[in-house]
């Protein structure tokens, strides 16, 4: 969308709804980059930027006439970073890109507990407007297995936090990550914490093994059993249904490109119809078929 005159320290990844956004990279890499299923940010070492290099990435933007309503702060965790940093990041935003509406940025649990009440609401008074939190999974056993490195009340407690604070809560949920084993389990506890939390926006991606990475030893040796699409569908029709959110107006997506097939809606409004369609798509699904990665293996 735009050209932009920064030299990002690659590779940089945002979510798929800030495909419009200027992407600002308040911190390189990821400060846990443990995650067993996770290769996006392995070749980096996690650093928090300096403000005055991250001031001069938004001044290039602004002195090139960029007028972009969205901004998304990379990288992997960037809430992590300091909160001055933080802070002194969005006013130069708001000063030199008057043109911004919403600025977004990817949490973890750790780093939302780790801010206090007061410092995430200054963060949305400065601006801050919607966090993506990468939940994966409600169940103990898998957030272990894959070494996210929190728990699920950990989970629980920070999603609260942060829509107490009033920044818009985006949870992302994994299908698959558990393999067979857990699935139920999976499925049953990542539904309650959904149903618990309530976020403001909530999407799905696919699971898949990507080589180098822990997870992908595991499916190797035998210790993780992959899900079938047929499964995949299952899992997410199952979360689906036992979700009880008690927003009217939860924005529901499935358009990782991880995801085969994309779908959305509101819930629980449009509830019916999205299983209608997961329906569908399982009956013309083959029960042996496995998803195709859509990154070269």
């Amino acid at each position: 969308m735009f050209n932009i005159p920064i030299q990002y320290e690659a590779p940089v990844y945002r979510p798929p709804s800030e495909w419009r956004s200027l992407l600002i990279q308040v911190t390189i890499g990821c400060s846990n980059n443990k995650c067993t299923y996770c290769d996006m940010y392995r070749s980096k070492k996690y650093r928090e930027r300096s403000f005055e290099d991250i001031l001069t990435d938004i001044k290039r933007c602004s002195s090139s006439g960029l007028t972009p309503e969205k901004v998304f702060l990379c990288d992997g965790d960037a809430l992590g970073a300091p909160q001055e940093l933080l802070v002194k990041t969005l006013r130069a935003i708001k000063e030199e890109l008057p043109s911004v509406r919403r600025v977004g940025i990817y949490a973890t649990a750790e780093n939302i507990l780790l801010k206090t009440t007061q410092e995430l609401e200054e963060l949305y008074d400065e601006g801050l407007a919607i966090a993506y939190l990468g939940l994966e999974s409600g169940d103990d056993k898998v957030l272990h297995m894959i070494v996210k490195g929190n728990t699920a009340q950990e989970m629980l407690d920070a999603s609260l936090k942060i829509k107490a604070a009033g920044i818009k809560l985006s949870t992302i949920a994994m299908l698959g990550v558990g393999g067979r084993k857990h699935s139920q389990n999976h499925i049953q506890h990542t539904a309650r914490l959904l149903s618990e939390t309530n976020p403001h926006f909530f999407s799905f991606l696919t699971t898949f093994s990507v080589p180098g990475t822990p997870y992908h030893t595991m499916l190797e040796r035998g210790l993780i059993e992959p899900l079938t699409t047929y499964e995949l569908l299952g899992e997410m029709k199952e979360i689906l249904e036992l979700s009880t959110f008690k927003l009217n107006k939860v924005i529901f997506r499935a358009n990782h490109v991880s995801n085969p097939n994309p779908i959305g809606g509101t819930l629980p409004r449009d509830l019916d119809a999205v299983v209608s369609t997961i329906n569908q798509w399982r009956a013309e699904t083959p029960q042996g078929l496995y998803p195709v990665s859509p990154r070269p293996m």
